[in-house]
């Protein structure tokens, strides 16, 4: 039973030293093309765009291109059942795992000061200020 030992620590310990594989890409792609991409407040390039990701979750993302309304939301990126705890040790020793994220995104034309109609904009402001005014009573 002694000589075992050292074996299947071995066995037990050669996951540990093997690098990590799964490779984790976030695709943003938009309607037009070419809209300048940040995630996190980090600028990341132009759209269509891959970028490597560490974490799941929830991200801030900002697209703006001239012409078009900037756009502020967020992607969701979704933990696949395989990066749970368990099946994550064998998915990380998988030669070219992979976990691809893909968010679209659909740009608003601009509409130009001349064509705007400043009435309904003032009224939409004042909405707005009346909506958030609750906010800070709370």
């Amino acid at each position: 039973m002694r000589k075992r030992i050292p074996l299947i620590l071995m066995l037990a310990s050669a996951p540990l030293l093997l690098p990590g594989c799964v490779q984790r890409t976030i695709s943003i792609t938009s309607e037009p093309a070419g809209a300048l991409v940040w995630l996190n407040d980090q600028e990341v390039g132009r759209t269509p765009v891959e970028v490597p990701f560490k974490w799941y979750g929830t991200y801030d993302v900002r697209l703006e291109k001239t012409g078009y309304e900037p756009k502020w939301t967020t992607g969701e990126a979704e933990m696949p059942w395989w990066e749970l705890p368990g099946p994550d040790l064998v998915a990380e020793m998988l030669p070219g795992a992979e976990s691809r994220v893909s968010w679209h995104y659909e740009l608003t034309q601009e509409v130009p000061a001349a064509e705007q109609d400043v009435p309904a904009l003032i009224d939409r402001a004042k909405q707005m200020r009346q909506d958030t005014r609750g906010f800070a009573d709370d």
